[in-house]
């Protein structure tokens, strides 16, 4: 791979996710205090994550595998996510803003496909040449925060002067760079052109067929199980971190994708040592103490919990839901392998998180206090053992299985 196409492709992975990164950890935070959302309606903005990760199959596989060049559908639909970013911005009222984060989420989700299939199309070998493109992804993620917290927006005066809007600016901003930048992007074109594409195609319906095996269907089950809590964590850490005191929450919180990117290269490692069953199970176990740690930390003298907490984002993701995903790429025959993978995100991203979400601001709203601050304690302690109880429940009904060299590699 030329160093101008490495450039090429790093820049647009930074680029993505310093868009993601650049709202969606504060917005928990913005909602109450700037539209004043109820936990339920914070809840709705949030699951149009969900929303958007059920209609993307539509968008790439009716679209994107057909017709277009994947880099001019990635320019467009950041483009037009650009303006609809500003008018979340200019946005008083949470019944004027939901319409927009809405089509913004099912615009955006597709574009995290896209941004993969380009990087893949340009590499020789992506098993090997991938993880160095995506890690600047993370990075994205995390200087975001880095930006948010610097310019003083999350903090305490900053949140009450309603300085946490111009993160829709600053990634309305991004988005334009990164829709212009597409354009000049090397040219990918489609990989279904011609071809008849069917709705079983798109949903990952032929994947169906896995579920048949008593492993993989218990652990489609999980997978959607434990998206329940994750969702917790999304919506509920910077609105947790914020109400109870913590200076640039937002900074802070990146050291959880730090420990991401970490975490990703001991996945082989733990599966080799371990094997799968126990990194899945560490990666379960591992939810059940960050939620714990966030129940009890407190910005005194235990602040070294809920650091713990938030360095513990690497192994809660990684060691379930990557893992997951190259379990997934290994019970999968070659014909299936993209509809495998399919069926699983639209069961954790779209079924999974869909409840989560719904669930969180449904206990959100339960403990909310008078003063309108909330009782954490016991709304992590939910999220906590109900992890626990899946982490139990796969323990039990889950075999080992040995998973081949060669699809470890990440």
């Amino acid at each position: 791979m030329k160093n101008l196409v490495r450039f090429q492709l790093s820049t647009m992975m930074f680029l993505e996710f310093f868009i993601w990164g650049g709202w969606f950890v504060t917005l928990g935070t913005f909602l109450p205090q700037n539209l004043d959302a109820t936990g339920s309606q914070t809840a709705m903005a949030f699951s149009t994550q969900s929303w958007g990760a059920i209609v993307a199959p539509f968008i790439i596989g009716l679209i994107a595998d057909r017709f277009f060049n994947a880099e001019r559908i990635l320019g467009f639909l950041h483009l037009v996510g650009a303006v609809l970013m500003y008018f979340m911005f200019q946005a008083e009222n949470f019944s004027s803003f939901y319409p927009y984060v809405l089509a913004y989420m099912i615009l955006y989700m597709p574009t995290l496909a896209l941004v993969n299939s380009i990087s893949f199309y340009q590499m020789s070998d992506p098993s090997k040449q991938f993880s160095s493109i995506r890690v600047f992804g993370t990075i994205g993620w995390i200087i975001s925060g880095l930006v948010i917290s610097f310019v003083a927006w999350d903090s305490a005066q900053g949140r009450a002067d309603g300085m946490l809007r111009y993160t829709f600016l600053m990634a309305a901003v991004a988005s334009t760079v990164l829709g212009l930048f597409s354009f000049s992007l090397p040219k990918t074109p489609p990989s279904s052109k011609g071809e008849k594409v069917s709705i079983s195609d798109i949903l990952g319906l032929d994947a169906i067929g896995l579920l048949k095996n008593r492993n993989f269907l218990i652990f489609f089950i999980s997978s959607i199980l434990i998206s329940i809590p994750l969702a917790f964590y999304y919506q509920n850490a910077n609105p947790f971190l914020s109400e109870i005191g913590m200076e640039d929450p937002t900074a802070k919180m990146s050291i959880g994708q730090v420990s991401e990117a970490l975490f990703l290269l001991l996945i082989p490692y733990f599966f080799k040592k371990f094997g799968f069953k126990i990194t899945i199970l560490a990666g379960m176990l591992a939810w059940t103490v960050r939620y714990l740690l966030f129940a009890y930390g407190e910005t005194g003298e235990l602040v070294f919990m809920l650091f713990i907490g938030i360095a513990l984002h690497g192994i809660c993701y990684d060691f379930f839901f990557v893992s997951g995903q190259i379990y997934t790429d290994s019970k999968a025959g070659p014909k299936i392998k993209s509809a495998a993978q399919g069926l699983i995100t639209l069961a954790t991203y779209g079924l999974g998180m869909l409840i989560g979400f719904w669930v969180a601001g449904q206990v959100s709203d339960m403990y909310l206090n008078a003063d309108g601050s909330h009782n954490w304690e016991q709304i992590w302690i939910i999220p906590a053992g109900f992890a626990f109880v899946i982490m139990i429940l796969f323990a039990i009904f889950f075999k080992d299985e040995k998973i081949a060299k060669k699809d470890i590699e990440v």
